[in-house]
């Protein structure tokens, strides 16, 4: 028997049980969909993290106080180690780090202390982060405005009473994030006048600059966010020269500071991440996250061939005389084998193409849902899923179709032929 042959019959035996062939290709259906539609989601899913971190700029540098022991940026599942033993950042760090004697690969230095506080306006009301920042902040955090205008240093020598909104801020508490420059708002019962908003740009490595608030890092300090000593910060966020020069801008920091505080190689009292370790870190989570989701689609996809060597074994009892038949007529056991593994390949080829499909019509249905609640997500199916699934469902009708064809081409023609 040729493969042609094989493939024809095949075809015309699935024919003749269209609803049995259609269930046990469903099976496979589900499981090849599952695949695709959750790879596209974890991809889209790193893809989106990744983008966001690096739309912040790709030479940025983070200054932590305490010592990477965790094996993570803060929030990130490392720990920051901020013992008491720690010496906390202060200005004075961020003016040394910003010399460019010092630090020639350093072009701006951005100090910042960070509190969470009660924005309200009207009846409105929305619990965000505050952050006290100086007029660097936008350069180095490469952030820009919708309208009004950022921090300046009349802001900071007068410790104004202004805050700078994201979006999604003011929208909270005015229904809107424009047309609300020269607006009074109260944080936590003290009266800010707003002087601009910026403009929308997603989440980042320290969740979504769209939900914050910004006001002058002195009036942070005097009246907002108190801290131990005077002037101490939370996080000095430093820009360098030039993305090549990032690698040079950490081992400056880091010297400078060791000088600083005093402390030996090895033993420091503060943390400096880049842009990069953020990206990895996140990658990895991503990474580990889309293997996950993939581990469990997969499982579709074995009961799926479960199915097809179910339905397989049906089919050799059903069909033990029409066995017993061919092989009194001259087939071989090997006819048999290759006609019972061609009919269940082709049940394994159907789910499988039709399974790719409706996976990619499942991800682009996230996507649209995404799109239309305002996150900026776009599932990724990407050509592993597809190579994966299909080449996995192929297998799987291999597999499972062996046992059967080997059951069936093994039946002796007289016992065959005896069968009721």
């Amino acid at each position: 028997m040729t493969f042609t042959q094989a493939l024809l019959e095949a075809i015309e035996s699935l024919n003749g049980n269209k609803m049995r062939s259609g269930l046990t290709v469903l099976g496979i259906v589900i499981g090849v969909a599952a695949v695709i539609a959750m790879l596209a989601v974890g991809n889209g899913a790193q893809a989106s993290i990744t983008g966001s971190i690096s739309s912040i700029g790709t030479n940025l540098l983070f200054v932590f106080r305490g010592s990477d022991t965790g094996g993570g940026p803060p929030g990130t599942g490392g720990n920051s180690g901020s013992g008491n033993n720690d010496r906390p950042l202060t200005l004075a760090d961020a003016e040394a780090i910003a010399d460019p004697f010092a630090a020639p690969s350093v072009a701006s230095v951005a100090p910042a202390i960070q509190g969470n506080g009660t924005l309200a306006f009207g009846g409105e009301k929305s619990t965000t982060t505050i952050s006290g920042v100086t007029p660097d902040y936008l350069v180095v955090r490469n952030l820009e405005l919708a309208e009004g205008e950022f921090i300046n240093e009349e802001h900071m020598l007068g410790r104004m009473s202004v805050v700078i909104l994201g979006p999604e801020t003011a929208t909270a508490i005015f229904g809107h994030p424009d047309g609300v420059v020269g607006e009074t708002i109260r944080i936590e019962g003290q009266p800010f006048r707003v002087i601009g908003v910026l403009v929308a740009k997603g989440g980042g490595a320290f969740g979504s600059e769209d939900n914050n608030a910004y006001i002058p890092f002195t009036t942070a300090q005097a009246r907002l966010i108190k801290r131990d000593l005077r002037d101490e910060v939370d996080v000095i966020f430093v820009q360098a020269t030039t993305a090549e020069s990032v690698p040079q801008a950490a081992d400056d920091i880091s010297n400078i500071l060791r000088q600083r505080h005093r402390t030996p190689i090895g033993d420091d009292d503060f943390t400096v991440f880049t842009q990069q370790d953020f990206l990895q870190t996140f990658e990895t989570i991503t990474g580990v996250l889309t293997i996950f989701l993939g581990g469990i689609a997969g499982i579709s996809l074995l009961v799926g061939g479960i199915g097809i060597m179910n339905i397989m074994l049906v089919s050799v009892t059903e069909r033990t005389r029409e066995i017993g038949l061919r092989k009194a007529l001259g087939a071989r056991k090997k006819d048999i084998l290759l006609q019972f593994l061609t009919e269940s390949s082709l049940l394994s080829l159907f789910g499988g193409i039709i399974g790719i499909l409706f996976g990619w019509l499942i991800a682009f249905v996230v996507g649209q849902v995404a799109a239309a609640t305002g996150n900026n997500f776009v599932p990724v199916v990407g050509t592993d899923a597809i190579l994966l699934s299909t080449g996995f469902s192929a297998v799987i009708g291999l597999f499972f179709g062996i046992y059967p064809a080997s059951r069936a081409a093994s039946l002796e023609p007289v016992e065959a032929l005896r069968y009721e």
